[in-house]
């Protein structure tokens, strides 16, 4: 049998800086980057408007890359996904590929206030343009609320980044 990929993964509010660890744990580590909101906006274009799109838009997302993710790790492709890990069943879903596949994994969680994600947030929307209707503070806001860190009982290999 061959080595099993590594699955990475992210946690952390909007704006914290998932998807640039994300692109530095692909680089580094030689594997294949999934972004969820490169992936949503190719092919939900302009649907996700508010939270119940986004959950709407993401599951049926989930459901069709779980095979396929699951058969990189077992031909030992690791695999960066750049969705968030934010909440309790955000990572039940990511604990059934690491449970099903047996592959190694990290959970990286960035530790960033509000108030710079808050910066961050008007900054990106500033220079991209198309995502002015979803880097909102509303938004921001709307889906912090739903925020849960990790906890050790979810027994994944936890690495934090505490960020300002």
């Amino acid at each position: 049998m061959s080595q099993l990929g590594t699955l990475y993964l992210l946690c952390g509010k909007m704006a914290s800086g998932k998807s640039m660890l994300a692109k530095e744990l692909a680089n580094s580590h030689q594997a294949i980057l999934m972004s969820e909101d490169q992936l949503l906006a190719d092919l939900y274009p302009n649907q996700v408007q508010d939270v119940a799109s986004y959950v709407r838009c993401s599951t049926q997302l989930k459901r069709a890359l779980e095979p396929h993710i699951g058969n990189l790790l077992c031909r030992g492709v690791s695999v960066v996904l750049d969705f968030p890990a934010n909440t309790v069943r955000q990572r039940m879903w990511m604990r059934g590929l690491i449970t099903k596949t047996a592959a190694p994994h990290e959970l990286h969680y960035l530790i960033v206030s509000d108030a710079v994600c808050k910066s961050r947030l008007a900054k990106r929307a500033a220079e991209q343009p198309e995502r002015r209707a979803t880097d909102t503070v509303e938004m921001f806001d709307s889906i912090t609320a739903h925020f849960q860190a990790p906890t050790p009982d979810e027994r994944f290999e936890l690495i934090r980044h505490r960020r300002s």
